[in-house]
């Protein structure tokens, strides 16, 4: 949404980008130093975070349910006030110039804030009035962006008749007429088919690529490989692993050996026993899933039979087995030690007033 406090605005440069006073453009879109956000009733959402992206970067921001990434999104995007700690974002502090950074931000909230009862050109061209754009500018504004998320050719349809995945693109559309130099998009694509969802990814893509740093927290660790160059991964508040998605992968510590196991449970859990007993693979992850076991070690490839017919003897019955390179999936598992999935966001929970802000 538009900036909506009393900030004094800040000078436009010449580039474009709001510089109160003649400051120079910061090296990094987000810059965050000990970020602390403590809750009303005492519970620490965001603890400590060290946070820096680059101008231009594709930064992915991954944790488990009630991990913290929207809290901190709505921190950075001036929606709740730090309880401590240093945050600027394009160069301008979140709790003394929010309006300069809404103007010079997008913000794509998990749920879509296009007006139904407009169409998809209504729908970008409000955007415009609300974020200043020139009023000789929009018609052209609009066209481009229409194309952009390829909505052209519905354009005069009211947002009520569009499919989830139109919504997302057209709320994607709004997020950008003022063309931000870095926006921020929480959980963009949840809810979608992988048809919507891989049109979506296109359209980031985009505008990755003409210039725009994108900071997004997603469910989807596919996403995030293919969109991403740089990740981190928040858990109870606190940043515990950062990288590049090869980087991240390559701390797993080797392939990974997937084992379909007939059986129940008890079948399963067997299974596991066996394979960490098992000497070939010393100091290797064992996890059990749904049909099996999983095990990463660095020796999978020379000793992964052995350890099949090891199952054998045991009396277990293998139907199926798969030698892989480690994904997202894997990282994020080893990361929460097994025990939490990345399938919702912190947004779910009430949010009471923070400490030394409003919201």
């Amino acid at each position: 949404m538009p900036p909506r406090d009393t900030d004094e605005p800040a000078d436009r440069s010449r580039d474009g980008h709001h510089r109160p006073g003649g400051q120079t453009a910061s090296p990094a879109a987000v810059d965050v130093e000990g970020l602390e956000l403590v809750y009303g009733d005492g519970t620490t959402a965001v603890d400590g975070v060290e946070l820096r992206v680059p101008n231009g970067e594709c930064f992915g921001f991954l944790g488990p349910n009630g991990a913290g990434k929207t809290t901190t999104i709505k921190v950075l995007a001036t929606l709740l006030s730090p309880t401590s700690g240093s945050v600027r974002v394009n160069g301008f502090d979140v709790t003394t110039e929010s309006r300069a950074i809404r103007e010079t931000i997008g913000y794509m909230a998990q749920e879509t804030s296009i007006d139904p009862e407009l169409t998809a050109a209504e729908n970008i061209r409000f955007a415009c009035e609300a974020y200043g754009v020139p009023r000789g500018e929009r018609d052209e504004r609009v066209d481009e962006l229409l194309d952009l998320v390829e909505l052209g050719d519905v354009a005069d349809k009211r947002a009520e008749e569009f499919s989830g995945g139109m919504k997302k693109r057209l709320d994607a559309a709004t997020a950008l007429v003022h063309r931000p130099p870095l926006v921020f998009l929480d959980e963009p694509t949840t809810g979608l088919d992988p048809k919507a969802r891989n049109r979506l990814w296109e359209y980031f893509r985009q505008i990755n690529d003409r210039g725009t740093t994108i900071f997004l927290t997603t469910q989807y660790l596919e996403e995030a490989d293919q969109l991403c160059d740089r990740l981190a991964v928040i858990l109870d508040g606190r940043i515990v692993a950062d990288g590049s998605p090869s980087d991240l992968k390559r701390r797993v510590g080797g392939d990974v050996l997937d084992i379909d196991i007939e059986g129940d449970a008890a079948a399963r859990s067997r299974a596991a026993t066996i394979a960490r007993e098992f000497a070939a693979f010393d100091a290797a992850m064992v996890d059990e899933t749904d049909t099996g076991i999983t095990v990463t070690a660095e020796s999978v490839r020379q000793h992964g039979t052995d350890l099949l017919v090891a199952l054998r003897d045991g009396g277990l019955t293998v139907v199926g087995f798969n030698i892989r390179a480690p994904t997202l999936d894997d990282v994020f598992l080893a990361i929460t030690d097994g025990t939490a999935t990345d399938d919702g966001t912190d947004a779910d929970r009430p949010v009471p007033r923070p400490e030394g802000g409003s919201q």
